[in-house]
């Protein structure tokens, strides 16, 4: 997950994204740097639009976030609706009440 990290650190600061860049950030940190894994790394985002590729999963990201909060939103009118039947069965009731009272 560093490897991964240290390409988007590379990619916000605007420096070219290779092998020796994302091993500069990962000894940086302290760590050893994997070849096998730096070199993965940069074969796979090789013609990757990083800044598209976050848009998109920030997109899908959202999404189901906003699902629980509609659905929470339907509860509660529910639960206002049910209040107000209930207030309309006792108006009705108190009005019937007058009629024999």
């Amino acid at each position: 997950m560093e490897y991964v990290y240290a390409a988007l650190l590379l990619h916000s600061a605007g420096k070219e994204v290779n092998e020796e860049n994302v091993k500069k950030v990962i000894e940086a940190t302290g760590e050893k740097a994997d070849d096998a894994k730096v070199k993965a790394l940069v074969a796979s985002l090789e013609g990757v639009n990083i800044e598209e590729a976050m848009n998109k999963a920030v997109a899908v990201a959202a999404a189901p976030a906003a699902a629980p909060a509609a659905a929470e939103e339907k509860k509660e009118e529910k639960k206002e609706e049910k209040q107000e039947e209930k207030k309309s069965e006792e108006e009705a009731a108190g009005g019937l009440a007058a009629l024999f009272g």
